[in-house]
């Protein structure tokens, strides 16, 4: 039940973000959770977006290098404590998480969690036994 996100790669100046953001507006894409991690002369724009195909398309002809690759969403408890039980499930199970962001919706009173980890296959499994509430594409639509 893994989600598509894309990664762009954009230079560490004034005025690309926007340019990224800007290009998804014109391309009538919505994004639906983001999360930049830079460094000093590049960052790493990730995106869950209504439309990945179209997304790429536009910010490529656009001159971005674009990426894909999959992510878990969650939902997990809008409370103290309600991330960490489920972080504790890859903890018991030896699974390491690459990074994390998140986000909230007023249509759920859960944390919306998108999760990289380093076994995915190995993730969803051990979520899946946990009883975790895994959402896919259709679910974050929705939110």
């Amino acid at each position: 039940m893994a989600v598509k996100q894309i990664s762009i790669f954009v230079e560490n100046k004034e005025g690309r973000i926007k340019k990224a953001i800007d290009t998804l507006g014109k391309s009538d894409i919505n994004i639906r959770a983001l999360s930049i991690a830079d460094t000093t002369k590049y960052g790493i724009l990730r995106l869950i977006v209504s439309d990945n195909e179209k997304a790429i398309e536009a910010l490529e002809k656009d001159g971005f290098i674009v990426k894909e690759n999959e992510v878990i969403i969650l939902a997990v408890p809008d409370e103290p404590n309600g991330l960490n039980t489920t972080l504790a499930v890859f903890d018991e199970k030896g699974i390491n998480l690459e990074y994390l962001y998140a986000f909230v919706s007023s249509k759920t009173d859960e944390a919306i969690v998108v999760m990289r980890l380093e076994n995915m296959e190995k993730a969803i499994d051990a979520l899946k036994e946990s009883n975790v509430k895994i959402l896919d594409s259709d679910d974050i639509k929705d939110l």
